[in-house]
């Protein structure tokens, strides 16, 4: 592999990671309502669930998502099933009625979110999602040499992929810690809430509808 196919790879993974979706909402609301603690935890799961997409994807597992469109279906509906429950517990957590009341000035605590719970829920929200698959099993092909070396470079391919990320999932747990204590209030954590589930919502009806 020449280090021109290796700097194209490289630039097409950094506007894969930069464009905002689902890892960067989960990022933002893990580190704005559980600390940077969390979401660094959240970023290492992240990064885990596509190690074992990617490793799946140079074994040649992940090709049955695009040849089967019964695989497909069955990971997509899972995937949109779990957004659905994430948003909807935090939509009813979010009501008036389930929170305590606390003086408004006061920072609200992290609601119990343990590294150990981001860092599941950033892996389990990866995995669910077959775009992540169909990624690599679809871009990795058009970087590798053809020949016995094609493994040891897609590993290199998958690794440079995930430091990117967690290079940029990190910058945006920072981001979000410096504004964490606005948001930590009790009134604009609860919109908080409102505004992320509403969107992991939205993102799980149209991961449940697409084809």
């Amino acid at each position: 592999m020449s280090s021109a196919t290796f700097m194209a790879f490289a630039l097409v993974a950094l506007i894969g990671v930069l464009t905002p979706g689902l890892d960067t909402m989960l990022i933002l609301r893990h580190s704005l309502l559980g600390g940077r603690r969390a979401g660094v935890a959240t970023a290492f799961g992240i990064s885990l669930g596509c190690l074992i997409w990617g490793t799946a994807s140079i074994a040649g597992l992940t090709a049955l998502l695009t040849a089967s469109q019964l695989a497909y279906d069955i990971v997509r509906i899972a995937g949109a099933a779990y957004l659905l429950w994430l948003g909807g517990s935090a939509l009813w957590k979010s009501l008036p009625r389930n929170q305590v009341a606390q003086p408004e000035e006061l920072p609200t605590a992290s609601a119990g979110l343990t590294s150990w719970a981001a860092l599941r829920s950033g892996m389990t929200t990866n995995l669910l999602n077959p775009k992540v698959g169909v990624f690599y099993i679809s871009l990795l092909p058009q970087f590798l040499p053809a020949g016995p070396a094609a493994f040891t470079w897609g590993l290199l391919l998958v690794a440079t992929h995930i430091s990117i990320g967690l290079l940029w999932l990190t910058a945006l747990v920072w981001i979000a810690g410096r504004a964490r204590a606005l948001f930590q209030r009790r009134r604009v954590r609860a919109w908080l809430d409102r505004i992320t589930a509403t969107v992991l919502v939205g993102l799980g009806l149209k991961m449940a509808v697409q084809g």
